[in-house]
């Protein structure tokens, strides 16, 4: 069971294990559960091999990442991740007001904490502000490449709050009902 203290919930494993669809799941359950339910934040979605979006929990959306760049000019000041090129100001305008911690809201989802959003200097920054807010917080994180975390990700997983789940192909179901069992007993708390 989780401690008393534990408002971080932290999701790791490999790309594309299904952590974005178990954070998703988890927040329908919690809906079903909690018709009034304030959750805000954005999630990160695969757009066919070609890029990522960012998209807010009511449905708007904006580029993070692409393989498709309409100019040079763009492609040479983006910085890359792999053969994406990560749209910082695109990601920033949409991502960056959903973090902001208001008095009403029960639960933050963020996915992911990775290099592409990381490139935004505004974004961990607001990411520590909702940790440090009390809400319960529930975010996927990269698994650590060669036994080495990114800085920031290391700071979230070190977290005294944070407890850590690393889902696989095998396991998903379960670290599912494990996370929105004990969201529950968190939000029945606060």
């Amino acid at each position: 069971m989780v401690a008393p203290s534990t408002k971080c919930f932290l999701v790791t494993g490999p790309p594309g294990v299904g952590k974005t669809t178990l954070v998703m799941k988890v927040l329908e359950s919690l809906r079903a559960s909690y018709l009034n339910l304030k959750a805000q934040g954005e999630i990160r979605q695969g757009m066919e091999r070609v890029g990522f979006e960012v998209v807010t929990l009511d449905g708007r959306k904006a580029p993070l990442a692409s393989t498709t760049i309409s100019s040079r000019a763009e492609s040479q000041r983006w910085p890359s991740v792999g053969r994406f090129k990560v749209d910082i100001t695109s990601f920033e305008s949409l991502a960056l007001p959903e973090l902001q911690v208001k008095e009403d809201t029960d639960l933050f989802i963020i996915d992911e904490v990775g290099k592409m959003e990381l490139f935004s200097s505004s974004f961990f920054p607001a990411v520590l502000r909702v940790l440090e807010s009390n809400i319960p917080i529930l975010a996927t994180i990269p698994i650590p490449k060669f036994g080495r975390d990114i800085p920031e990700v290391a700071r979230m997983r070190n977290h005294p709050g944070a407890a850590i789940f690393t889902i696989n192909t095998r396991n998903g179901e379960a670290v599912k009902e494990q996370i929105y069992t004990q969201l529950i007993d968190v939000l029945r708390r606060t």
